[in-house]
């Protein structure tokens, strides 16, 4: 041992960077990159999967309510009182009513042009506490919602179907039909449109309006009664426990379905997918390590000679076996600790390389109506970071072990007789 450091690191070093046999340094080189660039693919596809669930959340909580309370088979009367009982739990941070049906939009300026969407009717003071949407316009205003006036806000993408904005007028038809001596006809009614939103959520902008609550009253002929009543919770997390006290609270016999409950399947296919792709992915960084046993097999071979001449001089198997084990560790840790840092660099770079792309290329890579959203957000998190990088070190590792434990074998005899 010389300076503190043991011999059978300081010559493992060695042979790593030897320039004797410039084909089997070329092979380590390559080891190390196979083991880099396994480790950044994997670190990028995490987190662009933990950017969408992350982006996909956020957009969700901005246009919905954290959890909705509703009775059974009918309306909820008397909703100012029950939305003060509702504020009463500490944990509920607002509380707004509404109104909700399903209706058939139909556009004046493009013949023929119509949408099936989910009418809303909201309180725009109260929305306001309760969801985004407000934030979330691109003409207009969710304040141009008045009692009376008979304005809508309409998603952006039905918008640009129907080909109206701010100012024009659509017709707003339900199946609730009203009886005339020629039959039945589905009640219709004019409205303006108040504004455009846009949410970043296909599913939203191509089938949500929203109309004044008393508007909807009168089109769907609910009275004073509301659908339900929609709450803002404190901590989202804690959205299906909050909002099933709030409806024991409200007396019980009522429905309850929280934001976690409603887009489940979202949720549920990330995070299948995110564990398939890591299973997946992580082959690729498995076959990377494996490279280092070709790589520690060739060194073997060619170091034959000096192997013999340790151990003539009393260097003990395991020392023999530590020396090759240094020199795939080294390859692996450099080729681990260089894919950490590219993937991390990917990641935090990847909107803008992409938009760089589709200038290039003049293409868009994300179809927001398959996607749910036209970006590729990438969200990087320390726990996957960490345990991609534990898990390529500790199969780079593994993969010195076989290479080092033939070193170890070998007979000085025999590996001297053909010098």
């Amino acid at each position: 041992m010389m300076s503190g450091v043991p011999y059978e690191l300081r010559i493992g070093r060695r042979y790593l960077r030897s320039t004797g046999n410039r084909f089997l340094s070329f092979i380590s080189l390559i080891s190390m990159l196979g083991v880099a660039i396994g480790v950044a693919v994997l670190i990028v596809v995490l987190s662009v999967m933990n950017g969408f669930e992350r982006e996909l959340r956020t957009r969700i909580l901005s246009v919905t309510s954290h959890a909705t309370v509703t009775a059974f088979g009918g309306g909820l009367a008397d909703w100012p009182a029950l939305r003060e009982q509702a504020l009463a739990n500490p944990q509920v941070q607002a509380v707004a009513p509404y109104v909700e049906g399903e209706a058939l939009l139909i556009g004046e300026r493009k013949d023929g042009a119509s949408s099936a969407l989910a009418v809303r009717g909201v309180d725009p003071v109260l929305e306001a506490q309760v969801s985004a949407i407000g934030e979330r316009m691109r003409s207009g205003s969710l304040a141009s919602l008045q009692a009376g006036a008979f304005r809508v806000l309409l998603g952006a993408e039905v918008a640009q179907r129907l080909g109206v904005d701010t100012g024009d007028t659509v017709v707003l038809a339900i199946a609730q039909g009203t009886v005339t001596p020629a039959g039945v006809v589905p009640r219709m009614r004019r409205f303006t449109v108040g504004g455009v939103f846009y949410s970043g959520m296909y599913e939203i902008d191509n089938g949500l309006a929203l109309v004044h609550l008393d508007d909807a009253a009168r089109l769907f002929r609910t009275g004073s009664e509301v659908t339900g009543i929609r709450l803002a919770v404190r901590d989202p997390l804690q959205a299906p426990a909050v909002s099933r006290e709030v409806a024991l609270a409200l007396g019980g016999g009522m429905w309850v379905e929280d934001w976690t409950q409603r887009h489940a399947n979202f949720f549920r296919s990330i995070e299948l997918t995110k564990r398939m792709m890591f299973f997946i992915l992580l082959l690729v960084v498995a076959v990377a390590a494996f490279n280092i046993v070709s790589t520690l097999v060739m060194a073997v071979k060619d170091k034959q000679p000096d192997i013999a001449i340790l151990r003539t001089l009393g260097a003990r198997p395991g020392s023999v076996l530590a020396v090759f084990a240094t020199q795939g560790t080294v390859i692996g840790l450099f080729g681990t600790l260089g894919g950490v840092a590219l993937g991390v660099l990917l990641s935090l770079n990847l909107e803008r390389l992409v938009h760089g792309l589709e200038r290039l290329l003049g293409t868009r890579f994300l179809d927001a109506s398959v996607y749910l959203m036209s970006d590729l957000p990438a969200h990087v998190e320390a726990g996957d970071v960490t345990l991609i990088a534990v898990t390529a070190f500790v199969l780079c590792c593994l993969s010195t072990l076989y290479p080092a434990w033939r070193a170890a074998r070998t007979q000085p005899a025999r590996a001297l007789r053909h010098e």
